[in-house]
């Protein structure tokens, strides 16, 4: 690990382009990604496999510890291996991004995963997607952005998402769903959703994607981590 290594740390509640954009951003400047929200949807779905109850902080440190998970970079995503299974799809689903956002809320289980996750800070520079990055895990990162958009915005892009993949939901539903989960993650008393003191809040609900791409790069060239384009 290189604790020189830039980091860019995202945060925001789910639906508001982190996982999108981080992808992205870190394509365009060649650094690395850290999908963290990805690891705690994975030890939620490795949990349930193995017959863990979401609310046993013990065996889900275990499980958390010892997660057999491969990232294989592609070209325009990120494949996922779970103890050799492709679960890329299957922690994306509504039902497992439920379950991780139970699972977040136990100290354990978020110790566990901590090292692992700053084992990813490595030159030349890292983009950090999730929910604590610029307030915990990340806390001396050059530039922290906390990216959020409307609750019916992110409900809508997620419901135009699940269309697109051949799934049907209920637009109300995903709008229920997600309020909840902003609820539980903004009161949660451990490592609570909430915009680090430095970071710079940017509300995406009328941005696209290739704007906030492009503001963020901006940003991190003012602030002489990249190169001016």
């Amino acid at each position: 690990m290189s604790e020189t290594a830039k980091v860019l740390t995202l945060d925001g509640p789910g639906g508001a382009g982190k996982g999108t954009i981080s992808r992205l951003v870190a394509e365009r400047l060649g650094w690395h990604l850290l999908d963290s929200g990805a690891l705690y949807r994975l030890t939620a779905l490795a949990a349930q496999r193995h017959g863990v109850a979401l609310d046993d902080e013990a065996e889900l440190e275990r499980v958390a510890a010892s997660l057999d998970v491969v990232f294989v970079a592609e070209a325009e995503s990120t494949r996922v291996l779970l103890e050799g299974d492709d679960v890329s799809r299957e922690i994306r689903t509504e039902q497992v991004g439920d379950a991780a956002s139970q699972v977040a809320a136990l100290n354990g289980v978020r110790q566990a995963l901590l090292q692992r996750q700053r084992d990813f800070r490595q030159a030349p520079g890292l983009v950090a997607d999730g929910r604590d990055m610029g307030t915990v895990v990340f806390p001396d990162a050059e530039l922290k952005v906390f990216l959020t958009a409307s609750p019916e915005e992110r409900a809508r892009r997620r419901h135009l998402q699940l269309q697109e993949a051949g799934v049907s939901a209920s637009l109300s539903s995903l709008l229920k769903e997600i309020q909840a989960r902003d609820a539980r993650d903004m009161q949660r008393s451990v490592a609570p959703l909430k915009p680090a003191d430095d970071a710079i809040t940017l509300d995406t609900t009328s941005l696209s994607i290739p704007e906030v791409v492009e503001r963020l790069t901006e940003w991190l060239a003012q602030r002489g981590l990249v190169p001016e384009t």
